[in-house]
């Protein structure tokens, strides 16, 4: 890598490079201890005299801003950069063209984006997040050496915007198995996590103005991401059935639901909710964003189908991630969209990012072939099993006082809604002194009153853990009173 300096003309080489190089070292874009390149080398890449460079070598090395070490080369002296006196001069801030939609994009809010502590407490209760000592790593890194071998094979050029077409035929399979969706290889679009999945129907469905339908509470993330599209955002109640399908307004293009686990409250939708929300589609010719981002963890119940089973107009556009089951790591996410809006959304994939990194498609579609996915999700299941039945023992006893559980048959997370006046945040500020993680349910609401409660996440917390956590967290409402 070549060192960034620019030789005007040929007068005052020596001073030219001088400045430039003291300029660097100062400002900290040479930071210390880091080495120079040697002057033969230095003078061949700019086109100058050995002497030249050794000249400003001298000058700085005369300044205390280098020193030399025989045998290696020069280095940049310690203390020498970045004074605390000197400050980067920035060009003058300007009202630029594109100025109000900059202000727009950073005056939004960011929920979700965890900031310390976060996630930092000995006792841990964050939602979404998996398992990380169950995380399979010795065949993860087996997958992993035979994507680098595919890599070396490969030709090197850019792949496909759909993504690897093991890896697609791979979540056919998994989604089918799983979930009994009803799809092949080619109806599969691999994505940078759900995310992107959901900005790429976006980006082919929602103009400004469209109204696009959204459970309330729902998911942040989502709301923001269409209305950035510039679409009005409609929030609509659940209710124990799930998503009130009769409150859908006409004129709406996109609904947006997780009929499997409702996030974040946990409820699943009715059978008698699901045909009639697929049939107020039907009649809007809307499409169902059926994101189904946990529901490989099912713990009661029967099986219930997804909405992309039972559609029978192509109308639902099924997202589906490993951010849950694996790591949000990985961010490996797919979309299955329905035969109207599959090349529009491969398109605007392609233009977008081109495609997701290849190197992870690869592992993980040898990672599915080889049956390891199910197996992982198998352990998962048995320990987070575990985990949600003490935690449901526990709030139906010492903590019922205070909170009662949102039923819910799947995933990862539960929702405990409070059973009478409670300081939320005092709550939460009280536990995390006692090194307890407890996270609010009220940034999920936004067209209507929050209601107070927490999300208990048991992905992150080991099972041995719960009693002692929630016996702190019993302790503090009492002392709350």
């Amino acid at each position: 890598m070549e060192l960034h300096v620019v030789i005007d003309g040929d007068k005052d080489l020596t001073g030219q490079l001088y400045r430039q190089l003291k300029e660097a070292v100062r400002t900290g874009r040479l930071a210390a201890g880091e080495k120079l390149p040697p002057s033969r080398l230095l003078a061949e890449q700019l086109g100058l005299s050995r002497k030249t460079v050794a000249e400003a070598y001298a000058r700085l090395t005369f300044d205390k801003l280098v020193t030399g070490r025989v045998g290696s080369g020069t280095f940049v002296a310690d203390g020498a950069a970045r004074q605390p006196s000197l400050r980067l001069q920035r060009p003058a801030e300007r009202p630029l063209a594109g100025s109000a939609m900059a202000e727009h994009w950073r005056g939004m809010s960011t929920p979700l984006r965890h900031a310390a502590p976060a996630g930092s407490a000995r006792y841990e209760y964050i939602g979404g997040a998996p398992a990380r000592d169950l995380f399979p790593h010795a065949d993860w890194r087996r997958c992993m050496l035979h994507a680098l071998r595919q890599g070396a094979r490969s030709r090197g050029l850019y792949g496909d915007a759909e993504g690897v077409p093991g890896l697609r035929d791979g979540i056919a399979r998994h989604a089918a198995f799983s979930r009994g969706v009803r799809c092949t290889a080619a109806d599969v679009l691999v994505t940078n996590g759900a995310q992107q999945a959901l900005d790429l129907v976006a980006r082919v469905l929602v103009e400004p103005g469209s109204t696009v339908v959204m459970e309330e509470p729902g998911y942040p993330l989502a709301r923001l991401l269409f209305s950035a599209q510039g679409a009005n955002v409609v929030g609509v109640p659940v209710d124990a059935e799930g998503l009130v399908v009769d409150r859908i307004p006409d004129g709406t293009r996109l609904i947006y639901v997780t009929p499997a686990h409702q996030f974040p409250l946990g409820m699943p939708m009715s059978l008698r909710r699901r045909k009639a929300l697929l049939a107020r589609a039907d009649a809007l010719g809307a499409v169902v964003i059926e994101d189904d981002y946990d529901s490989e963890f099912r713990y009661e119940g029967r099986p219930t189908d997804s909405l992309q089973r039972m559609d029978k107009k192509g109308c639902v556009a099924f997202v589906g991630t490993f951010s849950k089951t694996m790591s949000p790591d990985l961010r490996l996410g797919y979309l299955i969209a329905p035969p109207a809006v599959l090349e529009a959304v491969g398109t605007a994939k392609h233009l977008s990012d081109w495609h997701t990194a290849t190197a992870s498609q690869w592992a993980l579609a040898r990672f599915i072939e080889d049956g390891h996915l199910q197996k992982h999700i198998r352990r998962c299941h048995a320990a987070y099993a575990a985990r949600r039945a003490r935690i449901i023992r526990r709030f139906a006893d010492d903590l019922s006082p205070w909170f009662e559980l949102v039923p819910a048959t799947a995933g990862i997370h539960l929702a405990a809604l409070c059973r009478r006046p409670l300081d939320v945040p005092q709550l939460i500020s009280l536990a995390r002194r006692v090194d307890v993680g407890l996270y609010p349910l009220d940034a999920f609401f936004h067209f209507s009153p929050p209601r107070a409660g927490l999300m208990l996440g048991y992905g992150a917390i080991d099972e041995a853990d719960i009693d002692p956590s929630l016996d702190r967290v019993r302790d503090v409402l009492m002392q709350m009173g």
